[in-house]
């Protein structure tokens, strides 16, 4: 054990969550998700169309926006590859529902232990996943430019409205996932820094705290002002 300080106090205790390549990831595609809804919302509404002049116009940002869409989509199911197994169900996730309202105010006696994700999570995984492939098969039916031609008049009006409200319901789960980053104290460094500290990993995620250390021993832990 290594040691901190002039008393001796122990050193802060971090475990590995994320590696440098899995927040890179991560990054790309948050990244490219607020340009595309930026992109989309200066289409949407004609009150803000003043938004594309971040993207040089209307004309570019007509021909930027499903570029964007494209980056977004192999980003984000590169990801979503990588965080498949750890986001399958499990009866955890139902006791965690049940004691939701403990959740909300922010009281933990009385929770399950957890893996790596609690049910708030991998509800936020698999609705993302399911809306950006929504939003991909009907961004490819309404980008005039390549695949005008291959579907009627109809159906391009039925995946303009469809690509709206997956999009609308995409960025309003985004922005309670940001809510609950900021809410959850400590939850922000796992993707800058790609530790947490052994105490939030004890009192979020007990279930993977111990899998680390059984599986991985000292390799996923570290010591120190990290």
């Amino acid at each position: 054990m290594m040691y901190a300080g002039l008393h001796d106090a122990p050193a802060q205790i971090y475990v590995r969550r994320y590696s440098a390549l899995q927040r890179v990831n991560h990054w790309i595609t948050a990244a490219t998700f607020v340009l595309l809804t930026l992109s989309g919302l200066a289409m949407f509404y004609p009150s803000l169309f003043f938004l594309s002049g971040l993207f040089g116009g209307g004309v570019a940002v007509r021909t930027l926006h499903p570029w964007f869409g494209l980056v977004l989509v192999v980003s984000f199911f590169s990801l979503a590859a990588q965080f498949l197994t750890r986001n399958l169900g499990n009866m955890d996730d139902v006791r965690w529902v049940l004691k939701l309202h403990r959740v909300a105010l922010n009281e933990h006696e009385g929770l399950p232990d957890l893996g790596k994700y609690n049910a708030g999570q991998k509800g936020v995984y698999w609705s993302q996943l399911f809306l950006i492939s929504a939003l991909l098969v009907t961004g490819l039916i309404i980008w005039q430019r390549y695949f005008f031609t291959f579907t009627s008049i109809e159906i391009q009006r039925v995946a303009l409205l469809v690509h709206a409200l997956a999009a609308a319901c995409a960025i309003s789960i985004i922005i309670v996932h940001i809510y609950a980053g900021i809410w959850i104290k400590g939850t922000g460094r796992a993707m800058i820094r790609g530790t947490v500290t052994g105490g939030w990993a004890y009192m979020h995620h007990r279930k993977w705290l111990r899998e680390m250390l059984a599986q991985r021993g000292r390799r996923g832990i570290s010591y120190g002002d990290h």
